[in-house]
């Protein structure tokens, strides 16, 4: 018996010389955050407008998500607790298709970009279910992808053929979308995993946010998590991409946005304002990145310079004009629009 408790105490101090030399490396490699790295950064135009609202569904909008270069970044997919998902063309406010759902229960949704002739939703009932949109009505789905324990929180499309659903069971599937295989499996979060995103450009990377309050970056070719973010205090409960693929931004519900940096394994911006006390379900960059977008559940939307030390300075953009919590936002592909949907029941378009 003793000698299994001097092996064990043993390992934690192993363990604890490790954590160590982690940290050390870390220090090491961190050599300022965003706002060290620019000099004088020129000002921000204050010209951000509602320009368009859409108006379709009966009940609280819970996600959106824009289509791709194929009919010019004007095409996106909004899922409600109507039981709807409604296809828009954001430019002339025009409804393109209506998809009624099995469960009302929805919470995500996601456009599959290289095509735009996919669609996937999940939520409440554990399944992804898959919608063609060339079979004009789409009235079922063509494919239910089911191996989640719990409920759907976030799907994105890494190919036409491959797409990948993170639930509340603490998991992460990529799935085969023709043969409706789970493919891989990732299992290494400890809470509820709450968002994902895809590396454009590098569609083997995806990041993560839980609400074990680290956000982790995987590898679909080795099947494992690379990386592991800590810093948020509560749920992450959005994760997002910067756009040269070497950072990514995420929200919780501590109020605060933060940005890391995959690079140097290291946090290079936080952004909190006294002043705002609520959590965040969303975030987006602009095109450039120079802008972090956050939707709030005092119902605004925030938007951050990335360039700014963000403990210093209020958010230079405060979008406001939903009457509800805004539960979801996204920049188009071209960079020109910015889409926010709430639990009011609409979506606005702002430019």
């Amino acid at each position: 018996m003793g000698d299994i408790e001097e092996r064990i105490a043993d390992a934690k101090r192993q363990a604890e010389e490790l954590k160590s030399q982690i940290e050390s490396l870390r220090n090491e490699k961190n050599t300022g955050g965003m706002s060290t790295a620019t000099v004088s950064p020129k000002p921000l135009v204050q010209s951000i407008k509602t320009r368009r609202i859409l108006k379709g569904h009966f009940g609280k909008v819970y996600a959106l998500h824009w289509g791709g270069q194929s009919e010019n970044g004007t095409n996106l997919v909004s899922a409600s607790q109507d039981g709807k998902l409604i296809i828009w063309n954001a430019l002339n406010m025009a409804k393109v298709q209506s998809i009624p759902l099995r469960s009302s229960w929805v919470m995500t949704c996601a456009f599959e970009p290289s095509s735009n002739e996919l669609v996937a939703c999940g939520g409440l009932d554990n399944l992804c279910s898959i919608y063609k949109l060339t079979d004009n009505p789409v009235l079922r789905a063509t494919k239910e992808l089911a191996a989640h324990d719990g409920y759907l929180s976030c799907c994105r499309f890494v190919t036409p053929g491959q797409i990948i659903t993170s639930s509340g069971d603490g998991t992460c599937i990529l799935w085969d979308v023709e043969t409706g295989i789970a493919t891989t499996n990732f299992m290494e979060h400890a809470g509820d995993v709450m968002s994902l995103s895809v590396k454009e450009g590098e569609s083997n990377i995806f990041v993560s946010g839980s609400c074990d309050a680290n956000a982790k970056v995987w590898d679909l070719r080795a099947g494992e998590c690379t990386q592991t973010f800590h810093g948020h205090e509560s749920d992450i409960n959005s994760v997002q991409f910067f756009p040269d693929g070497y950072a990514f931004g995420t929200g919780s519900d501590d109020s605060h946005c933060r940005i890391f940096d995959m690079r140097s394994y290291n946090e290079v911006n936080l952004f909190e304002n006294k002043k705002i006390i609520c959590g965040i379900t969303s975030v987006a960059f602009s095109a450039s990145g120079r802008l972090l977008f956050a939707g709030y559940d005092d119902y605004n939307c925030h938007g951050w310079d990335t360039l700014i030390n963000g403990q210093e300075t209020s958010p230079p953009f405060a979008l406001q004009g939903h009457e509800n919590r805004v539960s979801c936002l996204g920049v188009n592909v071209t960079g020109e629009s910015l889409a926010t949907g709430s639990w009011d029941t609409l979506l606005k378009i702002w430019a």
